[in-house]
C-alpha cells in the first residue's frame, strides 16, 4: 500500500494489541470500524478516541466464535463506514494445557477461535474488498507459528495453521488490488495472558502497535514485532535443540 490507510476496522479491539492499534490509528487520524465481545470495554475505548481525537468511530460486538454471526455484523459495520482500507483480524485468546489431563476441550476452543475465527473474519474481509477492487487484510499470528511453545500445543498450531492460510491467501488474491500482511508478534506486555513480562523480550503493546501500523502502512507482507530481537532470532528458532526452546519458554 503505497499510501497510509484511512479506514481501519480492527476485530478483538477491546484489549491488548487492538486496543494499542485502535490507539495508534486515532492518533493518526484515522476513522475506525472496532468490533469485540465486550461492549462495556468498546464504548469506553470508543468514547476515549473519540474525545482525544475527533474521529469517526464506529463500533459492532462480535464474538468470532459465533460464526454465523461474523459476516453479517462486520458487513453492517463496513457498510457504516463506507470505504474501507484495512482489515485487521486480532481476536484471539491464549492457552496452556498439559497433554494427557483430557481437557481437549481446551485445545478446540482456542482452535476455533484464533484459526476458525481469524478465517471467518477475513473471509468477510476479502468478501467487501473484492467489491471494492483495493483493500488490505492483517492476521495477527505469533512467533509460535515458526516453532511450537511447549505446553501452548494448540495456539502454536492455530497460529501456525492461521500464518499458512494467510500465504495461501496472498497468492490467491495476488493482481486482484488486495493485498495480505501477517503480523507476527513476540510476547506483549497484555492482559490476553497472565505474567506476559516474564517471558524473553516482552515488549510494550503501544510500540508494537506503532511498529505494526507502519508495517501495514508500507504493504509489508510479514511484519515481525518488536523488530529487535525477532527479525534476527526467528529464522533460526527451527534450528534450535529442543532442550534450549524448553529452558527459554
Amino acid at each position: 500500500m503505497s499510501t497510509s490507510p484511512t479506514t481501519i476496522v480492527i476485530v478483538g479491539a477491546s484489549r491488548g494489541i487492538g486496543a494499542s492499534l485502535a490507539r495508534e490509528y486515532a492518533a493518526r487520524g484515522c476513522s475506525l470500524g472496532l468490533l469485540a465481545r465486550s461492549e462495556e470495554a468498546l464504548a469506553a475505548l470508543a468514547e476515549e478516541l473519540r474525545a482525544a481525537h475527533g474521529i469517526t468511530v464506529e463500533t459492532a460486538i462480535l464474538d468470532v466464535a459465533a460464526r454465523d454471526t461474523v459476516a453479517p455484523v462486520m458487513q453492517g459495520l463496513m457498510d457504516r463506514l463506507g470505504q474501507v482500507d484495512v482489515v485487521i483480524a486480532n481476536a484471539g485468546v491464549l492457552g496452556w494445557r498439559k497433554a494427557g489431563d483430557g481437557n481437549v476441550a481446551e485445545d478446540r476452543r482456542i482452535i476455533e477461535t484464533n484459526l476458525l475465527g481469524a478465517i471467518t473474519v477475513i473471509d468477510a474481509a476479502v468478501a467487501r474488498f473484492k467489491l471494492q477492487k483495493s483493500g488490505q487484510v492483517v492476521g495477527i499470528s505469533s512467533i509460535s507459528a515458526y516453532r511450537g511453545i511447549p505446553g501452548s500445543g494448540a495456539y502454536s498450531a492455530s497460529k501456525a495453521a492461521l500464518t499458512n492460510y494467510l500465504e495461501a491467501l496472498r497468492m490467491e488474491l495476488a493482481g486482484k488490488g488486495i493485498g495480505v500482511s501477517i503480523v507476527h508478534p513476540g510476547f506483549v506486555k497484555t492482559d490476553i495472558g497472565p505474567n506476559m513480562d516474564k517471558y524473553p523480550f516482552a515488549a510494550d503493546p503501544d510500540k508494537v502497535a506503532k511498529e505494526i501500523a507502519d508495517g501495514i502502512a508500507r504493504g509489508r507482507k510479514n511484519i515481525i514485532v518488536p523488530r529487535f530481537p525477532w527479525r534476527m532470532v526467528l529464522p533460526v528458532m527451527r534450528l534450535l535443540p529442543d532442550a534450549v526452546i524448553r529452558k527459554v519458554f
